[in-house]
């Protein structure tokens, strides 16, 4: 059986893992508690009336399948329409609880899960083990008849695809995986947004050909139904499923609406317009922090924010030596103290402090300008000039963008390297550029999916491929071949992935902090990112929001249906 870091699990044989023995351990155990989001008032006008809440973005995405996509954005709306069958405890880093399934096992390569009997689609039709097969076959299986095909997204090889070798529905409520191998996050998976439950029904109506349509009416068996997408006024409206199996939500709406001016958002939540705003950035924290009518919430984040390059498209940043003097020159603090206002901390490797196999004896690369100059003539490199892609509205793991990369561009100036900033205005045409490979290097980051180190490691930093397709003595890969949509750096080092793969297969946590701990010393030298910070996770709540109804959390959510409003 298996462990984390961040919920110890109670401790049976060496390959299996129950949901009572985990949860009884869980209950015992102090979880430290992280981030989310919030809403506005019916005193206050603006787009909520009653008990309407309000939750303010800087995105507004147009699709709403949960496997089309690798947008958190998206993820805020699904996971009020969708449930998954195993979830993410409100208020904790991490701990499992029920939720489609209310109990399950994993036993080596089988996973057996049994689901509650009182669940029902919006549509009115019960949920059975049938509806669990038909989704994950849609995400995974090209010879199904609704396979989804080159519109999935890449969560499907990280949810299902690379690891479930058949998925039976052995009884009306009784759902049995069968693995290709063991597998330690696949519990966790299960919880992340992507494996949310889908319709048979609504798949087999919309027919082979029509399958993207979902995303624009979705039929979950969530707390809130789908209502309405006003792409014009880039607002969705989700209205109150009273049917719900965990009890009606407080509020009779939710409704999501994008403002992408950082100051103008923040001035909204503080008049009432909005009840819930995120992704603030330093200036718009300090002007929710001084207002009467609304507060900053702010907890520890399990997220990364660096920079990549791309070793497929730019032969330069195949030298190591070239790396580590970028990331020297850069200033990792005075993007951390300056521009995210202590918010954030600066970064060495790409797991988080908070998640199993963080190496605290990594140091970070210091900042020396005249190190890293001398260190990129010693590569022979006296004329380097990229690109870098960036977005443009506010994330979490980088609450300033377009200043971030102003400020790389003029600390890459100083030692004669030329950087031109490529700036977009919509985050998911920014992905489709990012994730086809057509960036020199971008400005990315990644909010934690399910608290386990592989969620980083593997997804961001793994081709996706066997050891012994990687060519030998050649640290990246062809971008068609590798298999990571979110690896967007196209690096391959086989010892990483030797590690990597290891933490993957063992159940045992003290062996997979070792791996990690190997794994990311390789990362960090050799630097296939600039690492630059571990962010807050930073929310504005306006005062109509009753505060003990509003949970932060820093994995899944946010629980929209447990908000209540003055």
């Amino acid at each position: 059986m298996f462990k984390y870091a961040i919920v110890p699990y109670s401790r049976m044989s060496d390959d299996t893992v129950s949901r009572r023995g985990f949860l009884k351990a869980a209950g015992a155990a102090t979880v430290v508690a992280t981030s989310t989001a919030g809403c506005t008032d019916s005193g206050g006008g603006g787009d909520g009336g009653g008990d309407e809440l309000v939750y303010s973005r800087g995105d507004h995405p147009q699709n709403y399948d949960p496997q089309q996509t690798t947008s958190g954005e998206v993820s805020k709306v699904t996971n009020q329409i969708f449930d998954t069958l195993i979830q993410f405890k409100p208020g904790t880093s991490g701990e499992l609880t029920s939720g489609l399934a209310d109990d399950w096992t994993l036993d080596g390569t089988t996973a057996t899960l049994t689901l509650r009997e009182d669940a029902t689609f919006h549509s009115g039709a019960d949920l059975t083990a049938t509806d669990v097969k038909a989704t994950i076959r849609r995400f995974i299986d090209d010879e199904y008849d609704y396979y989804l095909g080159s519109d999935r997204s890449g969560y499907a090889s990280i949810t299902f695809g690379d690891w479930v070798d058949s998925v039976e529905a052995t009884g009306d409520y009784e759902v049995t995986i069968d693995l290709t191998q063991q597998y330690a996050p696949f519990l966790r998976n299960l919880a992340i947004f992507a494996a949310a439950i889908l319709s048979r029904d609504q798949i087999e109506s919309l027919g082979a050909d029509a399958q993207p349509e979902l995303g624009t009416d979705p039929v979950g068996t969530g707390p809130f139904e789908f209502d309405q997408l006003d792409n014009e006024t880039q607002r969705v409206r989700l209205t109150a499923f009273d049917d719900y199996w965990g009890g009606a939500p407080s509020v009779s709406a939710v409704i999501f609406k994008t403002t992408g001016s950082n100051q103008t958002r923040a001035q909204g939540l503080i008049n009432g317009d909005a009840h819930i705003t995120d992704n603030l950035d330093a200036q718009s924290i300090q002007k929710v922090s001084s207002a009467d009518s609304a507060s900053v919430r702010q907890k520890n984040g399990i997220n990364v924010g660096y920079m990549a390059f791309n070793h497929d498209r730019k032969p330069a940043f195949r030298d190591p030596l070239v790396k580590r003097a970028i990331s020297m020159a850069i200033n990792r603090d005075e993007i951390v103290d300056s521009i995210y206002q202590g918010f954030a901390a600066s970064a060495n490797q790409p797991l988080p402090p908070d998640v199993l196999g963080h190496n605290d004896d990594i140091d970070s690369y210091p900042h020396d300008p005249q190190q890293a100059e001398s260190m990129l003539a010693d590569a022979g490199v006296t004329d380097l000039s990229f690109e870098l892609a960036t977005f443009s509205n506010p994330r979490g793991y980088n609450p300033n963008p377009i200043q971030t990369a102003t400020q790389v561009k003029s600390d890459l100036a100083e030692i004669g390297v030329d950087v031109e900033i490529n700036q977009f205005s919509q985050f998911s045409a920014y992905l489709e550029y990012t994730y086809d490979g057509r960036h020199d290097a971008c400005l990315s980051g990644w909010y934690t999916d399910n608290a386990d180190p592989d969620n980083f490691m593997y997804v961001l930093l793994h081709p996706g491929t066997d050891i012994d397709d990687v060519p030998a003595d050649q640290n990246y890969i062809a971008w068609e071949d590798k298999n990571n949509v979110s690896n967007v750096s196209a690096w391959v080092d086989t010892d990483y992935m030797e590690f990597v793969d290891k933490g993957q297969r063992t159940y045992d946590d003290a062996a997979r902090q070792q791996y990690y701990h190997q794994a990311s010393q390789i990362a960090h030298d050799q630097a296939p990112w600039v690492y630059l910070d571990y962010a807050d996770l930073i929310r504005g709540v306006n005062e109509a929001v009753v505060a003990e109804s509003y949970t932060p959390t820093s994995v899944g959510g946010p629980f929209l249906d447990r908000v209540e409003l003055a």
